[in-house]
């Protein structure tokens, strides 16, 4: 399916499904084009913190928060049709800076049971669609939760350090299908907050011997004004 074709189905369910803008609760479409121009369109360093050690360089398009947030939360909890595609517009803007060409696309996975629960995967549904919209640049699921993991939201970062501690590994058939393609791994999430999902997924993939240039995310938890933006707009296919 092409970068082009996504857009229009996403209008056609739109239209068929019925809705408002979650951004400002206008009659139409999920995101409406106002709200819609109000994306950010550069990314930056998301360093939190405290920082865990050895992150590998994060970038957000979006502090966590109003508008974003709240396509977020959307997407994510409701499956509200449409949004994936803005989304992924602005995780291409993190993984354009994260990285260079040709990259590959690790995103954290869901924990057990919230897939089925939810009916979807989020997280893959709009890496995989930036995968689309960025030039040179595939996606691998490598990684799996071994479950025993708590919801983290109201946890500190020490408590999301532990909670996280071993939750994630590499699963050798993954790795199989990985042989031959070489490229600049990007580990891929929707929210950073305190980096300690983001370094949990580096370490598994550390220990099966994948190295992370970057983590991309589509919004990072607002602890401070960001330190300056970067330019860096992906080309757009």
């Amino acid at each position: 399916m092409s970068s082009t074709t996504l857009p229009l189905r996403d209008a056609a369910l739109d239209l068929v499904l019925g809705g408002r803008c979650v951004g400002c609760e206008r009659p139409g479409r999920s995101l409406c084009p106002v709200c819609r121009s109000r994306l950010p369109t550069t990314a930056w360093p998301a360093w939190p913190q405290p920082t865990p050690a050895g992150l590998a360089p994060p970038w957000a398009a979006a502090g966590y928060e109003g508008l974003v947030r709240a396509v977020l939360l959307a997407h994510k909890e409701r499956n509200v049709a449409g949004l994936a595609s803005s989304l992924a517009v602005l995780l291409a803007l993190a993984v354009a800076a994260a990285a260079d060409p040709p990259r590959l696309l690790v995103p954290v996975p869901s924990r057990p049971g919230a897939t089925r629960a939810r009916g979807h995967d989020p997280l893959l549904a709009v890496v995989r669609r930036t995968a689309r919209l960025v030039p040179d640049t595939w996606v691998a699921p490598l990684l799996r939760s071994r479950g025993d993991v708590r919801d983290q939201a109201g946890l500190g970062a020490a408590e999301r350090a532990t909670n996280q501690q071993l939750s994630m590994c590499c699963p050798s058939a993954g790795l199989r299908r990985l042989a031959g393609r070489v490229g600049h791994v990007v580990v891929c999430d929707d929210v950073l907050t305190t980096g300690a999902t983001a370094r949990e997924a580096q370490r598994a993939l550390a220990a099966s011997g994948v190295r992370v240039a970057g983590i991309a995310v589509v919004a990072a938890t607002p602890r401070r004004k960001p330190p300056g933006r970067l330019s860096c707009q992906p080309g757009m296919v």
